[in-house]
């Protein structure tokens, strides 16, 4: 039976239940991933949390039940491994893996600071990578799922987001990978994409004077602007989550854009162009700071 697309059209059914699912998500400190822990510890799962705040993990825990957590920097190896192990042990196996952790923030790829790419594919493609290759072994089983979290900028490329966009690309090329890979052992690997939702992350990337001169204003603000509730892409999520599915989508239509991700590439570029040379210079002298802080992370910090 194909797996359906969460979030965006598909047969309707009732959705498994998520009671008792062994869930570790990485990224848990805030946004997607504090949220989606809330959520699927509200629906009876039991979740492991790993992130770089130890007081905010602390605090998701605390709300979760007391669930296990554990300090990671997702882009150090050895890091993962420890906290994929203790989320395993804690919670007698893994039935879930949810790759949420990342990074942004604008780039011109010409002029830019370089380390800002370098630390962006560290945390995005290779904690992604981490993530998956340590809890691998744990869910290759018939109950077994790995979510790779990814976004629509894996489809679609708007300016300044070249660093993002490249890292997330790869993030759903290894989560495709993954789903080939696990079908032998019963288990399945899916790749979420989401447009912007309202988290700190999205603010903070909108935050800076060269995004704000992109978008200007008129139909290119509205269509490179556009943020949607969190709790759009936490509904896809669960969904997506409870039912294994290979994709999940928020909003909804996320769905019809990545089929036609081709078209849609020149309308974004179009729509950028009136003040994109401005904005690559502003952009160029602008010191815009990683969505979260990261460890030993020079100028990207």
């Amino acid at each position: 039976m194909r797996t359906p697309i969460a979030g965006g059209p598909g047969r309707a059914g009732r959705t498994p239940s998520l009671a008792g699912r062994r869930v570790l998500i990485t990224g848990a400190a805030r946004g997607i991933g504090a949220a989606l822990a809330d959520r699927l510890h509200a629906r009876g799962a039991r979740v492991a949390l790993a992130g770089l705040e130890p007081q905010l993990l602390a605090e998701v825990a605390a709300r979760c039940g007391n669930a296990p957590w554990r300090a990671c920097d997702v882009a150090d190896r050895e890091q993962v491994e420890a906290a994929v192990e203790h989320a395993a042990q804690a919670l007698g196996g893994l039935d879930v893996v949810v790759a949420c952790a990342g990074v942004a923030a604008q780039l011109p790829l010409v002029g830019g600071d370089p380390a800002v790419m370098e630390q962006t594919v560290r945390v995005n493609l290779l904690g992604t990578y981490y993530t998956l290759r340590a809890a691998g072994p744990h869910i290759s089983h018939p109950r077994g799922y790995a979510l790779a979290v990814a976004s629509l900028a894996a489809a679609v490329h708007p300016p300044l987001m070249g660093a993002y966009s490249a890292s997330k690309a790869a993030v759903e090329a290894l989560g495709n990978t993954l789903r080939a890979e696990l079908r032998p052992y019963g288990a399945r690997a899916g790749v979420a994409y989401f447009a912007e939702l309202d988290t700190d992350m999205t603010h903070r990337g909108f935050g800076t004077r060269a995004a704000a001169a992109l978008m200007g204003s008129g139909p290119a603000k509205a269509l490179l602007s556009r943020v949607a509730p969190l709790q759009v892409g936490i509904d896809a999520l669960e969904r997506g989550i409870a039912r294994r599915s290979a994709r999940i989508v928020a909003p909804w239509w996320v769905a019809a854009a990545l089929p036609a991700r081709t078209f849609l590439q020149p309308v974004i570029d179009r729509a950028a162009q009136r003040h994109l040379r401005r904005a690559l210079e502003i952009a160029r002298d602008e010191h815009a700071p990683l969505t979260t802080p990261q460890p030993d992370s020079g100028g990207a910090s």
